[in-house]
């Protein structure tokens, strides 16, 4: 058996959080960087960019739309914009705007959706973004990302600066646990095996990285040996890591904070299907919107454990025997 990684899952800052502080960083390295927001810059923590750079910091108000336009346009003359917004407003209320004013013509703007997924908590399901990473990874040339911790979250903000073309990245509201020591190297496209396994590979992006990791601990004081992997690139998708999973372990268990229906579990499984069938679970959201509540509720209501993906993972044990 594989030697187990030890994690210690502290909670740390929300990933919107460490957004925020590498902006920042991210201005004061390079003065093409600029940021725009949509009337939320204190919720979405661009306020900290725009009380550093204030003549590079552009408040759109409650326009989202216009805003998506705005950056593709300071993109076209050479600026490298961050725009953002709460995921459901900016994706839904921008998609036009997405389309053809940023990914058919290839303009190098960068988005950041903020209170994604129903851990939003109490703001109720008018603001809670269950499809915008479908929605993201529709449009042709789009890199979409979904990082774990404030660690990668920091790290694939400034890849995102770095590589030329769209790009969505989706952040959350709440404090979320670390997954990741600071020397933790990123690379977008590229999945990170965080804990080996035979049995079972358990993948994730976002919050529910940390969950898997508790799952996998849970799994393995049952004798089943899980593997886990954090996809914090949903398109481009690392498919060489997910095709091994598949042939060294025969099963595969996909965990998101996101509708089951078009989120990362359905890119995983075109790769399955296209190069390693295996058999696979799936844990997302369920053809539904949530309602209101507190965070932690609403993700126990609607099985975003580590208890239900270690139950996703017996059933995938159980169907490969």
């Amino acid at each position: 058996m594989p030697v187990r990684t030890k994690y210690e899952l502290k909670i740390g800052a929300a990933t919107r959080e460490a957004f925020g502080k590498a902006l920042v960083e991210l201005g004061h390295e390079n003065p093409n960087i600029v940021v725009l927001d949509a009337d939320l810059s204190k919720s979405t923590m661009t306020a900290g960019f725009a009380k550093e750079f204030p003549d590079r910091f552009f408040e759109c108000g409650i326009a989202e739309a216009n805003m998506v336009s705005i950056a593709g346009g300071l993109a076209t003359a050479g600026k490298i914009p961050f725009a953002s917004s709460f995921s459901c407003f900016l994706l839904n209320k921008g998609f036009e705007q997405l389309r053809v004013s940023v990914a058919f013509p290839n303009t190098n703007a960068k988005f950041v959706g903020t209170h994604s997924g129903i851990s939003i908590g109490e703001d109720g399901p008018s603001q809670m973004s269950i499809e915008d990473l479908s929605l993201a990874g529709s449009l042709p040339g789009f890199t979409v990302m979904a990082p774990a911790d404030e660690i990668a979250t920091k790290a694939l903000v400034k890849e995102a600066a770095a590589h030329v073309g769209p790009v969505f990245i989706r952040t959350g509201r709440v404090k979320v646990a670390v997954v990741y020591s600071p020397d933790q190297k990123f690379e977008i496209g590229k999945g990170i095996e965080l804990q080996e396994g035979t049995d079972v590979t358990l993948i994730a992006h976002g919050l529910m990285v940390a969950e898997s990791i508790k799952a996998s601990d849970m799994l393995d004081a049952e004798g089943i040996s899980a593997r886990v992997i954090d996809i914090h690139t949903i398109k481009p998708i690392d498919r060489e890591i997910i095709i091994r999973a598949s042939r060294e372990t025969g099963a595969i268990v996909v965990a998101e904070e996101h509708l089951v229906d078009c989120g990362l579990g359905v890119r995983v499984a075109q790769v399955i299907a296209e190069e390693a069938p295996c058999i696979m679970e799936f844990l997302g959201i369920e053809n539904t919107y949530a309602e209101s509540g507190t965070p932690d509720g609403l993700l126990k209501k609607y099985g975003m454990t580590a208890e239900r993906v270690a139950e996703k993972a017996r059933q995938a044990v159980r169907r490969k025997a």
